[in-house]
Order: C-alpha cells, then structure tokens, then sequence
C-alpha cells in the first residue's frame, strides 16, 4: 500500500518502519526535518511540507496523522483539504477526543474525502509486537487499509469498532482503564516497599506473571523498570495526563455512571505534582517503560 504519514514521533516513526519491513511504500512528513530524514534512512519517501508529501503519494491517497490532538490535528486537515482530490482518506491515529472526530469525519466527507479515527494502543513497543488498533469510520474506508492494518497490528490486533468517533472513544476508554490499572499496581508496590521485609520487587513482579491472578504485561514492565532502579531513586514521583483519562471521566459523570476508581486515578496523578511518592514513581517509570512518555529525573 502507499501512505504517507505525518508526524514522525515516538510512535509515528516506528509505523513506518513497521509497514516499511512489510512491504509497502511510506512517505514521511514531520515539522522537524530531522525526523524526515531518519525516516528517509529507514527506507522512507522524504517529505518536507505537507505539499511534498501528497505529491509523493498515488491517488487515491492515504495520509495517516500521528500528531497531538486539539489544534495540531484541526490546523493539518485545514491545511490538507485542498491538496486533496476526491476520494483521498485521511486518518487520525492520535489521541484526539471523540467529539472532534466526528468533526473531522463531517468536514471531510463536505469536501468529497473519506476520515477514519484510529485509536492507537501500543507506545514504544509498536514496532516490535504490534499496535491494537480501534478504528471507526465507513467500512470502505477501513477496508481501504486493510493490509497497512495487517502490517501494523499482531494477529485479531485491530477492529472496526462503529461510525465515525467510535474508534477515539474506545481508546479514550481504554485509557481510562490503564489510569485505573497503573494505579492499582502502584498502590501495592508502595505498601510492599514500606513494609518491613526486604521485598526484590522485580522477582516479585516476575513471579506474580507466572500464573497469578494479576499478571499482565504491565507487570513485565514493572519487572523491568524495577530491575533498572529498585526502590525508584532516580525518577521524581510527577505523574503527567495526556488527556484521556479525563475525558473518560467526563463522559462517565455525563450518563451518570460510577467510575469511582477512575476518578481517584486521575486525582492521584493531579496530586503527585504536588509532591514526590513512591507509587507516583513507580507509574511514572511505567508510562516510560510502554510508551516513551518523558520523566522527570531527581
């Protein structure tokens, strides 16, 4: 297939690369030129506006946007509307919310091109086991990237989850779910650490992956992040929200449904930018460890 991508970050590049090793012809936009040209390294037509990048694609063209969400992803499909032709498709595979989605998908479909919303689960990993994706849309216009889908995801990895919106607002949900989780985890790790036995919280995680009732692949992280720094010396307990989370909650509170787990997540992650808690490290290691997400070091 021929795509091109904007936004070549943390999980935009590594897409490429992805589909670049299956096969199919990528071209590569980011405002930092230096990013085009890691791409170009990897195999990658170069891009260096938006203009180059849809003249490098074939019609009908695919561009897929992998940029923050909010203004970001309004001013790029501003600016793309007239350098496409009809029937071209635009992707957003960032963490926008919903509502824009459906925006999106309505301003297009007036201009004569196709939208899908693409809710991206995978971080930094991506490109070594795949990326879960939920998409929403028109069934053409999924059926359209069925083999980029294939490349992308691992084996069942991606869905057509509904209409237009549907795909941003199950990752906004699944979102709000890895709050709640990374919480969960945390909470323990810090009674554990301040209890009085001599706890190797990394061959705990380990041995907890092997059969119990709570493994999961954030424990193999947790596994990882506490071999590299055991009683989290070296990572300010600073606990970022990129959004969804909130969001989720939102939504929640509007149809008057109890997500009281959710809720106090969220208001952890609020208050650990007031002080400095082993459970605040632990999430933030965590978040660095699946996604790349920036800590703050001590």
């Amino acid at each position: 297939m021929d795509i091109g991508f904007v936004g070549l970050g943390r999980m935009g590049l590594n897409m490429t690369i992805r589909l670049i090793r299956a096969g199919h012809q990528v071209a590569g936009y980011n405002r930092d030129p230096k990013k085009v040209d890691e791409a170009k390294q990897q195999g990658a037509k170069p891009a260096y506006s938006l203009e180059e990048l849809v003249q490098a694609l074939r019609p009908p063209r695919a561009v897929w946007l992998m940029i923050p969400a909010g203004k970001p992803v309004d001013d790029t499909i501003e600016h793309l509307v007239p350098l496409l032709a009809r029937g071209d498709l635009v992707v957003d595979g960032g963490n926008s919310n919903y509502k824009d989605s459906v925006r999106h998908a309505a301003r297009l479909k007036d201009a004569g091109l196709e939208f899908v919303d693409a809710g991206v689960s995978g971080g930094i990993w991506g490109l070594q086991v795949g990326y879960c994706t939920m998409l929403g849309g028109e069934a053409k216009s999924i059926e359209r990237l069925r083999s980029a889908l294939d490349a992308l995801a691992p084996p069942e990895g991606w869905l057509h989850v509904g209409p237009a919106g549907a795909g941003h607002f199950s990752k906004m949900v699944h979102n709000g779910i890895e709050y709640s989780m990374l919480q969960s985890y945390a909470e323990g790790f810090e009674v554990l650490e301040a209890s009085e036995y001599d706890y190797d919280l990394a061959k705990l995680s380990h041995l907890w992956n092997q059969g119990s009732v709570i493994r999961s692949w954030l424990l193999e992280l947790s596994e990882r992040a506490f071999a590299a720094d055991p009683h989290m010396k070296n990572i300010r307990g600073f606990v970022q929200d990129s959004g969804e989370g909130r969001w989720t909650l939102l939504e929640a509170i509007d149809r008057s449904i109890p997500t009281p787990v959710l809720a106090l997540a969220l208001l952890s992650r609020f208050r650990s930018r007031q002080d400095d808690s082993f459970r605040d490290r632990v999430i933030a290691a965590l978040r660095n460890q699946f996604g790349g997400h920036a800590v703050k070091e001590t």
